[in-house]
């Protein structure tokens, strides 16, 4: 009695690429990286976190000429969303930095903000109420002292007692959206005593990290 079998059904095995469209799929998928990569960078630095180069002595001695910071960018972009109400990013005392009008990029200490509300809200003020100080913030730099809305600011944990004495005499009142910033060495400073309030569209980030030298690496 013979015992008949069938083979079993082999699996069928893939048929070899060509070395040609193997090296296109490879350089395809190296250019997908790549892009990812690119894209992924342009937001980091648009939006999130970014490196700068500290140029001149105005902030002595918090920061000095070519020290390298971080500055984090995302708080700010976040506070522009309508749905966070009266969130605030910045505080008095934070480092920031923006824009200039002359195209260059500053590097100062926030002294006053009067921030932007951005919830939705309507307007039933009366003819009376447009020159209210709820609708103002009153920055007088008075010879080395700051008072905002009549109130003196502790300044003694950034700036040094001689930068605390000065000639100079300043006043400016800040509207919904504007802030005035001072450098610490306001001796040679140019800040919001020259170019007056800087607006929230102006700004770029609050400055965090000094990332260099190494030996100074630390928070701001």
């Amino acid at each position: 009695m013979t015992e008949e079998t069938t083979p079993l059904p082999q699996p069928e095995q893939e048929a070899p690429r060509e070395p040609r469209q193997e090296a296109k799929r490879e350089f395809l998928e190296l250019i997908k990286m790549v892009v990812i990569f690119l894209v992924a960078f342009w937001g980091i630095k648009t939006f999130v976190l970014e490196g700068y180069e500290v140029l001149g002595p105005s902030m002595l001695p918090n920061l000095h000429d070519q020290e390298r910071i971080l500055v984090l960018k995302l708080p700010h972009q976040l506070s522009k969303l309508p749905f966070l109400g009266e969130w605030q990013p910045f505080h008095q005392g934070d480092i920031i930095v923006f824009d200039g009008v002359d195209n260059k990029r500053y590097v100062k200490r926030l002294i006053a903000a009067h921030p932007e509300h951005r919830r939705n809200t309507v307007d039933a003020k009366g003819k009376d109420d447009a020159g209210s100080s709820e609708n103002t913030v009153k920055v007088e730099y008075d010879r080395g002292r700051v008072r905002v809305n009549n109130w003196q600011i502790d300044e003694t944990g950034y700036l040094l007692p001689e930068e605390m004495q000065s000639p100079d005499r300043d006043a400016c009142v800040l509207h919904q959206g504007e802030y005035y910033v001072l450098g610490d060495h306001r001796s040679v400073s140019k800040d919001s005593r020259s170019f007056r309030a800087v607006s929230d569209d102006q700004i770029v980030g609050k400055a965090v990290l000094r990332f260099w030298p190494l030996s100074k690496f630390g928070l701001l």
